[in-house]
């Protein structure tokens, strides 16, 4: 199961100079054709949903792809939140599955900017996921992405972005030296002097939004001004309807999958080809060497009632899986009755934690500490509670 910790991830991309792709998906097709290039290439991966995106998707039944082909893996592969909209949407992620989050307050006040971050950053600290910040503002202009991020290009300001990281704690920052989301007009200019003094202030993992259209001297350069991740989906988005349009031509009577056939292949060449040119192919080992395995934590509760009245207990446990799901780093909440009528305990509770660190965060939440105050303790005394983490052979 190579999910890994995507701190992890970036770290090493960082201190050994090459960068890790964060490429956005919008179809099975999409999952599919990077995890390929992926094993192809020997390459660690990071497999992004962008919250911009979900009109295209339904974003839970994505994640669950997105994981299934993260465990079918032999490399390393984290599952990014992109540009999510709200703190809302960082537990939503964190809870389906996602192992690093992005809430995008760059269009804020630098001060609105810095209160959500800092208030993402704490939640999803403990929940062992790391945060990706944006400072400054990262326009679009033309392609499929480019209407979600209207307006104009905001540089990062180097004196802020010190400021900016030493207040929310964030673990990887995305700038803006010059880049677009969705396709160039022109020729590229980036400033790759402010994106060094970024860099040497800093000393973190940099990310660049808007890869698309940037010449190979120009990734090579960035990768040596510090970034680790860049975020990459207009060129292959534009590869897989290339093949679209071409089956089209050579037939236009085809079908559905008359008109979709190669386009993993078309998405695929691109994703090989960023990952040999950012310097991620054959870095998979190493990774997972230095990489925490990213495998959940399972708080199983056994225990028998003190009253004699199954509509409350059935109540009770109700009420748990309603209030505790709710609560950031838990995945699924699952209440049961033991099938023997002799057993020792007679119910169970099973709470999936996305790591470790929900042990402490999940126990000292207000709406735990409030439903097995009120509700669940006062009638559950005989009970026995273990936290297991899932073995990975």
């Amino acid at each position: 199961m190579p999910l890994v910790n995507m701190r992890d991830m970036l770290q090493h991309a960082y201190a050994n100079g090459y960068a890790v792709g964060g490429f956005d998906l919008v179809s099975l097709d999409f999952i599919e054709a990077i995890m390929a290039a992926a094993e192809a290439k020997q390459s660690p991966v990071i497999l992004s949903l962008a919250e911009s995106h979900f009109e295209y998707y339904d974003f839970r039944l994505a994640m669950q792809a997105a994981e299934l082909a993260a465990q079918r893996a032999s490399v390393p592969v984290a599952i990014h939140l992109d540009h999510g909209a709200s703190f809302e949407s960082a537990v939503t992620a964190i809870n389906a599955g996602c192992n690093g989050v992005m809430v995008d307050a760059s269009q804020e006040s630098f001060n609105g900017n810095v209160a959500l971050t800092q208030k993402v950053v704490n939640m999803a600290h403990q929940c062992g996921v790391p945060v990706e910040g944006e400072l400054g503002y990262v326009a679009g202009v033309e392609g499929d992405d480019a209407e979600k991020h209207p307006g104009d290009v905001v540089y990062t300001s180097v004196e802020e972005a010190k400021t900016y990281v030493a207040q929310t704690q964030v673990d990887f920052l995305a700038v803006s030296i010059g880049t677009v989301h969705g396709r160039m007009q022109g020729e590229p200019v980036l400033d790759f002097d402010r994106l060094k003094q970024i860099n040497d202030a800093l000393n973190i993992p940099l990310v660049i939004h808007g890869g698309t259209g940037l010449s190979d001297d120009q990734f090579k350069q960035l990768i040596a001004n510090g970034v680790a991740k860049i975020n990459y989906y207009t060129a292959l988005a534009d590869a897989a309807g290339a093949q679209m349009c071409a089956n089209v031509k050579a037939n236009a009577r085809a079908g559905y999958t008359g008109i979709v056939a190669g386009i993993q292949d078309a998405i695929r060449n691109e994703v090989e080809r960023c990952m040999d040119l950012w310097g991620s192919s054959g870095k998979a080992d190493a990774v997972l060497s230095v990489s925490e395995k990213w495998m959940p934590v399972h708080h199983v509760i056994i225990y028998n009632v003190d009253i004699d009245d199954d509509a409350q207990v059935r109540r009770m446990m109700s009420e748990g899986e309603t209030v505790l799901g709710k609560i950031p780093g838990v995945r699924r909440i699952v209440t049961g009755n033991a099938v023997q009528e002799n057993a020792k305990y007679q119910f169970t509770w099973l709470v999936e934690f996305v790591h470790e660190n929900v042990i402490a965060s999940y126990r000292d939440h207000t709406d735990h500490v409030a439903f097995a105050n009120n509700l669940f303790r006062p009638v559950a005394g005989d009970r026995i509670s273990i936290d297991y983490r899932q073995n990975h052979f």
